[in-house]
């Protein structure tokens, strides 16, 4: 593609040093989309005649049906996608083929086969994180009145339905979502048009190739067009936020299945055995996605790292875009479709959780709580409900065994109705206010959430 201007042939190990169509070639269907939209905007403004145009399209889309056969060869020595799909379409149709890389650099090329790619992948993420909320609901439904202790720092602090825990994180996901569809708002911007860095003097009409493309607009600044990978690093950011979320939840179940908590069973589908502990039923699915979440963050990591000490306009390091984009976007797809069949199969073990609960302690602040509502400053209540803890250990007895006149020895406050509180369901009804977890409120968000990804 440059043979005019040097008069050696480039060195074999530079080739395969500098090849990315090893990576690159699965932007093929994108490439040839775009190169069709360039040809047609080649035509209007007279470039191409319209049998020259029809040609190249009708090449084109032969060659994507040879890549989608996997009857195509993609050589290193043209380098990349673009330039082995271009290649082969000049052999076939001579001089046409040739014609279509006119006002058009590998610049902007790559750069929107890269926004066009990532888009379909974004809206594919959407889809999947909705399936994922979905099998959540589903498993928030199934649990039914189940209860489990809700933890700070690990230990047990009150008392919560499992629904609730597993809403929790349907709505981390609804912003993952939310994030994406809106870089996808700055994503969806076409740099086709803008060159090498400077555009060109053979003038197309950039809106009318950005409809045959459906991106929402152009770029206005043909520099920042083609170095611009912010896209990019947008999208991996809310991956890996994503990736971050998934790694939550998948401690909450690596926990949850042990022994020592117990609290649910996950199908044999979805965990492995030992090689020699005949007895081991592990979480492999969540273990995994946990450890892959860190790859999400590298490749985050990787390209900011990339971008951070670049001049304008393109340079060649922005070719190592595409494989932490690439890996990335790969990763976040098999994790949310695995683990939203892995939910689906998740049992819980109520005897367990209701075990859990039974904890007298989960209802100290409701203690508490219950002195604020007979006029005792909270900061005061604080103070008598940790000193009635302390002499509940130490005499190892359960606050609903502690008498009415014991508990008055701590605080006068204290009536014979304070037993009311220290009931597990009483406690969880009390618990009304927006976004509390009373059985009312959530039967409220599963029906809200049921509907919501239903649309």
């Amino acid at each position: 593609m440059w043979k005019g201007r040097f008069a050696q042939e480039t060195s074999q190990l530079v080739q395969s040093y500098g090849e990315s169509v090893s990576f690159d070639w699965r932007l093929f269907a994108h490439d040839i989309r775009g190169s069709i939209a360039h040809s047609k905007g080649l035509l209007k403004a007279g470039i191409l005649t319209v049998e020259e145009q029809a040609a190249i399209e009708k090449g084109l889309l032969e060659i994507r049906a040879e890549i989608e056969d996997g009857k195509f060869e993609f050589k290193t020595s043209l380098e990349d996608v673009h330039m082995n799909i271009e290649s082969e379409l000049t052999r076939r149709i001579g001089p046409a083929g040739a014609k279509l890389h006119t006002a058009r650099s590998r610049n902007d090329q790559v750069a929107t086969d890269v926004r066009l790619y990532t888009r379909d992948a974004v809206a594919e993420i959407v889809d999947l994180v909705a399936e994922l909320q979905r099998s959540l609901v589903e498993a928030a439904d199934r649990a039914g009145p189940a209860v489990v202790p809700g933890y700070t720092h690990l230990q047990r602090g009150q008392p919560v339905l499992f629904a609730h825990h597993l809403l929790a994180y349907v709505e981390m996901l609804e912003r993952d979502a939310q994030r994406l569809l809106d870089a996808n708002d700055r994503l969806n911007v076409m740099p086709l048009g803008s060159g090498a860095l400077a555009g060109s003097t053979i003038i197309l009409d950039r809106e009318y190739v950005a409809s045959l493309l459906d991106f929402d607009t152009v770029s206005q600044n043909s520099m920042d067009a083609v170095s611009d990978r912010d896209f990019a690093a947008e999208v991996l950011f809310s991956i890996a936020l994503c990736g971050v979320h998934l790694s939550r939840l998948s401690e909450d179940i690596i926990l949850w299945c042990s022994a020592e908590f117990g609290f649910v069973t996950l199908s044999d589908a979805h965990t492995t055995g030992s090689s020699l502990m005949p007895q081991k039923k592990n979480p492999d699915v969540a273990e995994l996605t946990r450890g892959k979440s860190g790859r999400l963050v590298g490749n985050l990591m990787a390209l900011l790292t990339l971008l951070k000490g670049l001049p304008m306009t393109y340079n060649r390091d922005m070719q190592e875009d595409k494989e932490p984009l690439f890996d990335s976007l790969d990763t976040i797809k098999a994790a949310l479709a695995v683990f939203a069949e892995m939910i689906s199969g998740m049992e819980v073990n109520e005897t367990r959780t209701r075990a859990a609960t039974s904890d007298p302690m989960l209802l100290a602040t409701d203690l508490a709580d219950y002195l604020v509502n007979h006029g005792v400053p909270f900061r005061q209540a604080h103070e008598v409900i940790g000193k009635l803890v302390a002499h509940s250990l130490a005499e190892k007895v359960a606050f609903a065994d502690i008498p009415l006149a014991q508990y008055q020895a701590f605080s006068p406050a204290f009536e014979a109705d304070l037993f009311d509180c220290l009931n597990l369901e009483t406690a969880l009804a009390a618990r009304k206010g927006i976004g509390a977890p009373s059985p009312k409120n959530v039967a409220a968000q599963i029906t809200f959430w049921k509907e919501a990804l239903s649309e």
